[in-house]
């Protein structure tokens, strides 16, 4: 089993998660984070820390959201790790809890 950043994270990018991490598992994007699933060692540290409650367990995916652990592991592959906190998107708050965000990943 892994974590899997979820929708919520779209626009939002919250990294509260990344300073808890002991592995270094989280990947950034533009407006995302991603978690490797081959790095995650299940800790559970993460999930707690989101502010926008988008980190689940793989087996406890919220509904309509099971592809986001085939874009984890996609998107890890190809987008650096990131360590350190950084500031969330200026407008996060206006978008955490929105709907349909996936269209709105940049890759």
């Amino acid at each position: 089993m892994t974590f899997v950043v979820t929708e919520n994270c779209i626009k939002c990018k919250f990294t509260d998660c990344v300073d808890v991490c002991p592995v270094d598992c989280f990947h950034e994007g533009p407006n995302f984070l991603v978690i490797d699933p081959d790095e995650c060692i299940d800790c559970t540290l993460c999930e707690p820390e989101c502010p926008a409650g988008a980190i689940f367990a793989e087996d406890e995916l919220p509904e309509g959201q099971e592809q986001f652990i085939e874009l984890n592991a996609e998107l890890a592959q190809v987008w650096p790790v990131i360590t350190e906190v950084k500031p969330p998107a200026d407008d996060a708050q206006e978008w955490d809890g929105k709907e349909g965000k996936l269209e709105l990943l940049e890759r």
